[in-house]
């Protein structure tokens, strides 16, 4: 990777944080441009943060936030480089080859840590949103909970090695440190150690998960550094991609495992750690207490898996030095079952458990997952286990960006579904027009992570959209999927399409209402916002009334009328008032993430008396509908005409036989025989105006985003004009065709009124609008040759407004 790469790919990232302000703050760089790819990375749980800026630059002591992660063991803290997003830097600023650089930055951090447990930090002002967490690390309760601090250094720079003309990528590792703390809990008088670990999160970092599309970050666990020796195993079976092996495990050794990398070894568990009061987490409690030599006996053990093993031979024996991405997909509960009953200071020292290791060689991420999900369901014959997709791959997910594909909004736009991580960002490098269509998708696009938050906001679980991160989206995604037995898969047709893209612009419109900063309505907006959504559902869809809020109704205006704003404003500011006053612990934004706090906010005499008011029953009247209501809508327009295969076409003939001789130039050393025939085929198809094949297509996309990391500069074009008309013509025909769906009208009939508009004004090829329209009435789409023949009306002046 070039230096160059990082630095525009540092541009990119400073232009996508900007505020609602137009400006890139600290808190927005780390928020809306890094917390997303780390939270891909699955080195946090949740996108959603405290910010809490402190800095005492005569001290050196700097931090800008701070999560909990979801087992509550490990604090996150964030720490922004300042200089790193100064628009103002130079280059060779941004190029960082000294590892002393990263630890003065670290240290600041670490300085905070140490002085707010020795109470060194009391001296802040009451209003500083740093009180909180330095309050929280002179407490005995919170030092007891916390057993690892994280510090993330946020740096906008490109770690490099600056040897010679030629600067290449370098990695910085940086050593824990262990300290000790001495805290109160009650009247005892406590000690421990306390673990701080320190994650770089440069450039490097950031571009490899892009490029990666979202891709977890790999695990390798180095036995020798973590169990102080490599782990004793037998080889059960061995094929030229499969090795598996038998093993068992110390339980101190795997505690200290949980310790360093907490639920990252879980990532791919299908279930996750309750806490005791599950049966089956209390039974393994009871047994590591009671009768810990039988343990091994009562528990099923754990199911590695890895893509990669260092091992040797020894008397017989494998020693297993390393597994790269490693992963426990079955035993998740066993293991933080013994960390948290070592926390509450159970001797585990005679506990053992048994592993078996799956070694599962040169195969994709897909692969993989299907392999796992195989484990999971074949382990568990006796407690069902639903497993969902949760990539990208999902065939809901899919069916999804269909949709984005091939509805348009009543004004005619598009939204755009950034499906897979990097999508957006690939288009844009492609279509030789970037201000256009970062204009144009500035307020309509979404990605699946988003989708879990928006979703879920509209129900009964605001607190579970707080959590964030993967809570939120298997919770979106088995509603989607539906569980196998008595929950359904949800249909993705028009009326789901049209409604969800209803909450989005809902949740968006509401976060824009309360604002950050100085102007906002306080300092809750990530639980504000999908609390009030939550208690308009309660008190519609959600209620007793047979009376659902109708969100057909800000589709159709794609946006809120002035007075459900105004009610909806109202109603946030009340509701954050009661999550402070509700909430049961200082720390108020990591409260709103409980069931307890919600349902007193909700269940309140406030929100009663609020919803009884005269302008709310006025505003609840005007926008609900009944169930017939409802159901008629549901039923208008139940199926339409699938049109990404037709999208991807044009995307690729838009692009122009010239765009794939620049390929060719930039990768001819690097294309196997089958790919110059592929990419062959598709200048032909072009120059003939032949639809390409599925298979062709997918080798386009693949290889368009390989281009994208590793040749930016093929992308440096612009279309001509000549290329441009296979995008307009389609987009003609999408918004006849949906403006067709919007108001109930035979589709086959206006493409009869186009053609007789076309044949009077004495358009070339205009019978090709009757062919077209009787296609779409069938479920049937156009040919690109169809497509053509149609762009003809364009040369029409004033055609745009024919609609």
């Amino acid at each position: 990777m070039e230096l160059k790469q990082y630095l525009d790919y540092r541009k990119e990232l400073l232009r996508e944080s900007r505020d609602q302000e137009g400006f890139t703050s600290e808190a927005s760089f780390i928020g809306i441009s890094v917390l997303p790819l780390m939270a891909d990375a699955k080195l946090i749980d949740s996108e959603d943060w405290q910010e809490t800026y402190y800095s005492f630059a005569a001290e050196k002591i700097k931090i800008n936030g701070y999560m909990v992660n979801e087992s509550g063991e490990r604090l996150q803290l964030f720490i922004l480089n300042e200089d790193s997003v100064n628009l103002a830097a130079t280059e060779n600023d941004m190029a960082i080859s000294q590892k002393s650089y990263y630890e003065n930055h670290f240290s600041r951090a670490v300085k905070f840590v140490k002085r707010a447990i020795n109470r060194n930090l009391e001296d802040t002002q009451d209003s500083s949103p740093a009180n909180v967490l330095i309050n929280q690390l002179s407490s005995g309760d919170i030092l007891n909970q916390f057993d690892v601090v994280e510090i993330f250094l946020v740096s906008a720079t490109a770690t490099m090695e600056m040897r010679g003309n030629d600067p290449k990528p370098k990695k910085f590792d940086f050593e824990n440190e262990e300290f000790s703390v001495s805290y109160a809990q009650g009247r005892e008088q406590l000690k421990k150690k306390m673990l701080i670990i320190r994650r770089l999160i440069d450039l490097n970092f950031l571009l490899d998960v892009m490029i990666s599309q979202g891709n977890r970050e790999i695990l390798t666990i180095e036995f020798g550094n973590v169990f102080g020796a490599p782990l004793s195993a037998i080889k059960a079976a061995s094929e030229a991609n499969f090795e598996s092996y038998l093993c068992v495990i110390p339980a101190t050794n795997l505690a200290e495992l949980y310790r360093l990398h907490s639920t990252r070894l879980l990532e791919k568990n299908v279930r996750s750690f309750l806490d005791y009061k599950n049966d089956a987490n209390r039974g393994m409690l009871a047994t590591m207490k009671k009768d810990p030599s039988k343990f091994i006996a009562f528990n099923n053990g754990l199911t590695i898996t890895a893509t990669a093993s260092d091992t040797s031979q020894q008397s017989g024996i494998t020693l297993i030095h390393s597994l790269t991405d490693f992963q426990i997909v079955n035993g998740g509960q066993t293991t933080a079952s013994i960390y948290f009953g070592k926390k509450a200071n159970v001797d585990i020292s005679k506990v053992f458990i048994t592993a078996k290791i799956n070694v599962v060689k040169e195969v994709a991420e897909q692969e993989l997952n299907a392999f796992i999900k195989e484990i999971s369901l074949y382990s568990n014959t006796q407690n069902k286990v639903t497993t969902v997709d949760l990539d990208s791959q999902n065939p809901q997910l899919i069916k999804l960006k269909a949709m984005t594909m091939s509805v348009v909004t009543p004004s005619g736009k598009k939204w755009f579904f950034d499906r897979a991580r990097g999508e957006y960002s690939t288009m844009l490098k492609k279509s030789g027009n970037r201000n256009r269509l970062e204009k144009e998708f500035e307020d309509r696009r979404f990605s699946k992570e988003d989708l879990g938050k928006y979703y879920t906001a509209w129900g009964a679980q605001p607190y579970m959209v707080k959590k964030g991160g993967i809570k939120v989206f298997k919770f979106f995604i088995t509603a989607l999927c539906g569980d196998g037995e008595k929950r359904k898969p949800v249909d993705i047709d028009r009326t789901f399409y049209e409604e969800l893209i209803a909450k989005i612009i809902l949740f968006d419109r509401l976060n824009k209402i309360h604002g950050i900063g100085k102007r906002a309505i306080g300092q809750l907006r990530s639980a504000v916002v999908p609390y009030a959504i939550s208690i308009l559902y309660a008190h519609t869809d959600g209620g007793k009334s047979d009376l659902y809020f109708d969100l057909s109704r800000i589709w159709k205006s794609e946006g809120l009328e002035e007075d459900l704003a105004d009610f909806m404003e109202e109603l946030m500011r009340l509701t954050n008032e009661l999550i402070k006053k509700y909430a049961d612990s200082d720390d108020v934004g990591e409260n709103s993430k409980k069931k307890e706090l919600w349902d007193r906010v909700c269940s309140s005499t406030e929100i009663q008396m609020f919803m009884s008011k005269k302008t709310s029953i006025h505003i609840l009247g005007k926008y609900t509908i009944s169930t017939e209501e409802r159901k008629k809508l549901s039923k208008r327009n139940k199926k339409i005409v699938d049109f990404k295969y037709l999208s991807d076409n044009v995307s690729i003939f838009t692009n122009g036989i010239a765009f794939y001789d620049r390929i060719l130039v930039a990768m001819n050393d690097n294309l196997s025989t089958v790919d110059l025939v592929k990419l062959s085929a598709i200048k032909s198809a072009i120059a003939k105006r032949e639809d390409l094949s599925q298979k062709h297509i997918n080798f386009e996309q693949e290889l368009t985003r390989t281009i994208g990391n590793e040749h930016p500069e093929v992308f440096e074009y612009r279309p001509v004009e000549e290329d441009l008309i296979w995008k307009n013509s389609f987009e003609f025909i999408l918004k006849v065709y949906n403006n067709a769906l919007e108001n109930n009208a035979e589709v086959s009939v206006e493409f009869k009124k186009i053609e007789e508009m076309a044949k009077h004004k004495g358009i070339k090829y205009y019978s090709v609008f009757v062919q077209i329209g009787e296609a779409l009435n069938k479920g049937q789409l156009p040919t690109m040759q169809q497509l053509w023949y149609a762009s003809h009306i364009l040369e029409l002046k004033g055609s745009a407004h024919i609609l």
